[in-house]
């Protein structure tokens, strides 16, 4: 598979679920060329979706929902954008913490979803136990 358009992200505890929080999916940055990656939503429209089909390693079907939670502006509190419904693909995985989603398009703008095992490289000095460093960590790959 060529792939034209990468971008990933390292997956927090709360995008894994393991801060028993209440989360409708993993947010997406506004920044241009990682929004740019998905489709356009209609701003007009309380709260836009759309149903994206995304194809991992063994060619199954993942279906998400991208949305623009944009109910700021029609009297709401909330304006961001949210890739939902990934739980089963996390789960189904074993994804957690300090893990890596990948998201690619090829050329002829198909989606596909890929995920890199983090591996702990550093060892918190005389306990043998590992540090998981995280952050907000969205990158864009290719472009």
């Amino acid at each position: 598979m060529a792939s034209d358009y990468k971008i990933s992200k390292i997956l927090s505890p709360n995008d894994c679920g393991e801060t028993a929080a209440h989360q409708a999916g993993i947010c997406i940055p506004k920044n241009g060329k990682i929004l740019e990656f998905f489709p356009a939503l209609d701003p007009s429209v309380l709260n836009p979706r759309i149903k994206m089909n995304f194809y991992d390693g063994n060619k199954k079907r993942w279906e998400f929902n991208f949305i623009y939670y944009n109910n700021r502006f029609f009297g709401g509190t909330r304006n961001e954008f949210r890739l939902t419904g990934m739980t089963e693909y996390i789960r189904s995985n074993n994804l957690s913490a300090g893990d890596e989603i990948v998201f690619l398009m090829d050329s002829e703008n198909k989606y596909f979803i890929r995920f890199k095992k983090y591996i702990p490289r550093e060892i918190h000095e005389n306990s043998g136990t590992y540090v998981l460093k995280l952050g907000n960590k969205w990158k864009i790959i290719s472009y």
